[in-house]
């Protein structure tokens, strides 16, 4: 199968998720052919400062053998009054196949792929979606425990303004895993509780009961003040420390997916913790960046269903 873009993970299937990630497996164990992507051109148009995903994205280009132009916040018409419908026409006649995209509007890649001939990439969309970092956490969690069906996750902090969250919600649930959103009322409505996902307010009584920790970012850009918990308040509720590293279960893991603020998301004695995962991840990223860029381009195959474990509970 094969669509023409990723805009967020709710466009897939669960087995055509599955096949990306098993695919982004194959890539990090071994690195695929440089012909995968040969002749096709790559536009990078991203209109907000990036290192994680900007970088990654550019090494799986290189990796899969695509022609990269990177067209940096600024360098873009776009600015000059020209439409998204003149970028896409413009691109497309210069016979750019695939635009990889950031932009701070919701909703952006989407306007962008109505009018693009090519495959558009969301690489995130102001508070809405951002679905190669969500792929990357799930290869995390399946290259950890073997599996993401039946396990429990906790997304703790600014669920409300994260797009990272958002996909990581989409993703988990698609596959099976239990998810628990942890935070203040003010950054964690109560309206985001539904099906499998639970709203929870306390950190400490959660801890004990999970696989994985994913802590976001708090994320001041985005953030209205009259919103904004002090951060001292936050941190004494929120943050992860030494006191709460020892309420996990031995076998649990905690991942951020960065940026982090040091002494509010976390303290220094995370970084020494058995269980912190970040730097997986970011090597995660450039595996399934590959596998996301072979997927829009050539299309994968769908990985069969496998039996779902019974939920896990407290």
């Amino acid at each position: 199968m094969q669509r023409r873009n990723l805009l967020d993970l709710d466009e897939l299937e669960a087995g055509e998720l599955r096949g990306l990630l098993d695919q982004a497996q194959r890539f990090g164990a071994s690195p695929p052919r440089r012909d995968l992507l040969r002749d096709i051109i790559v536009v990078n148009l991203f209109f907000e400062p990036s290192t994680r995903t900007y970088t990654s994205f550019a090494i799986a280009e290189h990796l899969v053998g695509a022609d990269v132009i990177a067209l940096p916040p600024g360098s873009s018409s776009l600015g000059k009054g020209e439409t998204i419908a003149d970028t896409a026409l413009t691109l497309a006649a210069m016979n750019v196949r695939v635009i990889v995209t950031r932009h701070p509007e919701s909703g952006f890649p989407y306007r962008l792929a109505e009018s693009f001939e090519g495959h558009v990439i969301n690489a995130g969309d102001g508070c809405h979606a951002h679905p190669t970092q969500a792929l990357l956490d799930l290869l995390t969690l399946r290259t950890e425990f073997g599996r993401v069906e039946g396990l429990r996750v906790a997304l703790v902090g600014d669920i409300l303004h994260s797009r990272v969250a958002r996909s990581n919600i989409l993703g988990l649930q698609a596959l099976g895993a239990e998810v628990l959103l942890v935070g203040p009322p003010t950054l964690l409505p109560a309206s985001m509780e539904r099906g499998r996902v639970k709203v929870l307010r306390s950190l400490d009584d959660v801890l004990p009961h999970v696989d994985a920790v994913m802590l976001l970012r708090i994320q001041r850009e985005r953030i209205a003040a009259a919103v904004l918990p002090e951060l001292d308040d936050y941190a004494r509720n929120y943050r992860m420390d030494a006191r709460r590293l020892e309420l996990l279960a031995p076998h649990a893991i905690v991942m951020h997916p960065g940026p982090y603020n040091r002494g509010v998301e976390l303290t220094e004695e995370v970084f020494d913790f058995r269980g912190w995962r970040y730097a997986q991840q970011v090597a995660h990223g450039v595996s399934a960046r590959m596998a996301v860029l072979d997927y829009v381009v050539n299309g994968l195959p769908v990985s069969p269903a496998p039996p779902r474990p019974e939920s896990i509970l407290v």
